[in-house]
């Protein structure tokens, strides 16, 4: 069964869709076998791995409202290893429709655990919000990556979230753990970058990535070209720190599997 991470915060800007699609470009650049979920109406991810949105007929949404087979909705990427599961603005009206579902909370667990044991790693970019879709993923989720930007509100909604993940570990999912607190837009120039890590880590310790990512021109500018970093430019600082978090992931995990 792969393992399946939520990439996760309610702040926008933080850069979650920028993480969750230059980890699993980076997780298949090892030749993991990867699944990206795009659960975010904004469809970010999906254009980030080279589709448009507006060609997707069939997305996570369908299947979750109206039991469409994940197999009819997964796209192959130009990376090897990467499959897409796709998004599309319609995504923002399933949790309206789901409300007066039964098992709301557990549609996303149902259809991902149908290909789960295909990959070997399942990243969920998450919306910005701690609504019904974002709950779905963190009930569906082994663990989660909560991205936080180096900068001055850091730790501003993160008690928010971290209660969130409580009450879903206490109600829906006790197996969800927190696979790390990733720093983000770190600029090693500023006096701001270091305090916002060096308070992270007073508060969070050892849930801390020792990998930084930093704030990178090429990062910035590869989703403008349908591109993860790692594809875009390889030797880009971006690129290298998607990919030592992809390897301290995979370490990790290989280390808790033992």
């Amino acid at each position: 069964m792969g393992k399946i991470i939520a990439v996760a915060n309610q702040k926008g800007g933080v850069g979650k869709t920028t993480s969750a699609i230059n980890l699993a470009a980076s997780l298949a650049a090892l030749e993991y076998k990867t699944l990206l979920v795009d659960a975010d109406p904004q469809a970010n991810a999906t254009s980030g791995i080279g589709y448009d949105p507006g060609d997707i007929s069939k997305s996570i949404y369908e299947c979750m409202v109206d039991g469409v087979n994940i197999d009819d909705i997964i796209v192959h990427s130009n990376i090897d290893y990467l499959d897409l599961v796709p998004s599309h603005i319609d995504l923002v009206g399933a949790e309206v429709e789901m409300i007066n579902l039964p098992n709301r909370e557990e549609k996303m667990r149902e259809v991902l655990r149908a290909v789960a044991d295909r990959y070997d790693y399942v990243i969920i970019d998450c919306s910005p919000s701690l609504g019904l879709i974002t709950v779905n993923a963190l009930t569906a989720a082994n663990s989660v990556i909560i991205p936080v930007q180096c900068e001055y509100f850091a730790l501003e909604g993160l008690g928010k979230l971290l209660n969130t993940i409580k009450i879903i570990q206490s109600r829906l999912n006790p197996q969800l753990e927190i696979e790390g607190i990733l720093l983000t837009m770190y600029d090693v120039r500023l006096r701001l970058s270091n305090q916002v890590v060096e308070e992270v880590k007073l508060h969070f310790q050892q849930m801390v990535f020792d990998t930084i990512i930093p704030r990178n021109v090429k990062l910035s500018e590869s989703p403008s070209f349908g591109l993860p970093a790692i594809m875009h430019d390889a030797d880009s600082k971006g690129a290298i720190s998607y990919l030592n978090l992809a390897r301290e992931i995979a370490e990790k995990n290989a280390v808790l599997a033992k």
